[in-house]
């Protein structure tokens, strides 16, 4: 991995999984993907806000039996940013299907947390796809109820058209305090390097607007009703102490699922896959591997 990102930033010098990283240009946009491993592939997407140094203890663990395909979603890490009209859901769908045809890798399984629970969803359910096992961390797949879902989309779009907002917010990043309350808040607990890394992502300006712009474009309702459709076999992770998306969410999305097993997870927050990473790589393993 160069020490550049697409911006023109040096933070990706000491990034977690560097040896496993490439820039690979697909579907117009120039992306951050991390690629290591064997064997049937299985694409891990992050969540909004997030990159794939979520994935640090769990994709080496994982590449002893699949070929672990982890990309930045656009806008976020080092992956460059879609145009606003394509942030949405199915244009986030599109654009990581056209980087794995680039890469020339049909992913098999795919794991997502929280929005990219809902981006692996919409990649199963398009005409043709080869996915035959998905599991979700947390996935947050139901749109805000009463006053939040009604504010939620119009503040995100009105905080994404105007730049000073991320800078704002990057520049807040510098210090650790803020991210720590705001990894707090999620209800989960990091060690000093997830903060920091966190830190290092949240205090670049194009991060956060790729963020708030994913957040701007986003809309379950379609995909809501298309779950039923989903006959896959899906594993739903969820963490008991999770502040962001309300545990209880997840019974309402299995029983929408033909398919659904779901497993709790006492003690972890919404990035539990970042709090016990041995528990939810072997969980994961035995899942995919079944």
């Amino acid at each position: 991995m160069t020490t550049a990102g697409p911006d023109g930033h040096a933070e990706g010098h000491d990034w977690p999984g560097r040896e496993a990283s490439r820039f690979v240009d697909a579907g117009g946009l120039r992306w951050h993907v991390q690629v290591r491993g064997s064997g049937p592939v299985l694409l891990l997407l992050h969540g909004t806000g997030s990159a794939t140094h979520s994935w640090r203890d769990i994709a080496p663990r994982l590449a002893a039996r699949f070929t672990v395909v982890a990309p930045d979603l656009p806008g976020h890490g080092f992956s460059s940013a879609l145009a606003r009209e394509r942030t949405g859901l199915p244009g986030m769908a599109d654009a990581v299907s056209a980087l794995l045809r680039t890469l020339g890798l049909d992913a098999r399984f795919v794991a997502g947390h929280s929005a990219g629970a809902a981006i692996s969803a919409q990649l199963a359910l398009a005409p043709g796809s080869s996915i035959r096992r998905l599991a979700w961390i947390n996935p947050a797949l139901l749109p805000f109820d009463g006053w939040p879902g009604l504010l939620f989309a119009p503040l995100a779009r009105w905080m994404a058209r105007r730049p000073l907002v991320a800078r704002l917010a990057a520049w807040h990043a510098q210090d650790a305090r803020p991210v720590r309350r705001l990894i707090a808040g999620t209800g989960s607990t990091l060690d000093e390097r997830g903060v920091e890394l966190y830190r290092r992502l949240v205090s670049r300006p194009g991060h956060v607007a790729g963020a708030l712009a994913m957040m701007a474009g986003w809309d379950l309702a379609p995909l809501l009703e298309a779950l039923p459709r989903l006959d896959l076999p899906v594993l739903i992770l969820v963490g008991e102490g999770d502040l962001t998306v309300p545990p209880a969410q997840a019974d309402t999305v299995a029983a929408r699922l033909p398919q659904a097993r779901l497993q709790r997870l006492p003690g972890l927050g919404h990035l539990a896959h970042e709090e016990r990473p041995e528990e939810i790589a072997a969980a994961l393993q035995r899942w995919f591997s079944g």
